[in-house]
């Protein structure tokens, strides 16, 4: 499970499709819905929030707004708990430039049109993410 902490805008569409079915299934999980994935430490930093079903709908409201912009139909009606795409959770500079170098060879190897655009750029992160400084989180894994 992935949960970009990257705008949706540098997805490519593979990867803007899984997140969306994955944050689904985050979802299924903080609202209790499943049983399966309920230690993944990607949700960590939902479950620390006072309403982290409202967190995750707005975090997915991003990723449907972006796929909107890119022509394509995300089912909005799955949100349980739409919300507006605003920072309400921060995630630290190291966690987003960990991230994107992750991103970025992925693309190169997946999505070469994608990886030319974003290759040089800066990244930004999801519209619900505060940048701070600091390290890579602790819920990551690096691998």
């Amino acid at each position: 499970m992935r949960i970009w902490s990257i705008h949706p805008q540098h997805l490519d569409r593979q990867a803007l499709i899984a997140c969306w079915r994955e944050t689904l299934l985050a979802q299924a999980v903080l609202a209790g819905r499943t049983k399966g994935y309920t230690a993944h430490p990607q949700l960590t930093r939902f479950r620390t929030l006072p309403s982290p079903g409202s967190a995750v709908g707005a975090y997915l409201t991003g990723l449907a707004d972006e796929a909107d912009h890119r022509g394509y139909h995300f089912d909005r009606t799955r949100i349980i708990t739409p919300g507006t795409a605003e920072p309400i959770l921060q995630v630290t500079d190291g966690q987003v430039a960990y991230e994107w170098g992750h991103l970025i060879a992925k693309l190169e190897q997946r999505s070469p049109d994608v990886w030319i655009r974003w290759r040089e750029a800066a990244p930004e992160a999801h519209p619900i993410f505060e940048v701070v400084p600091g390290p890579i989180a602790d819920w990551e894994r690096p691998g």
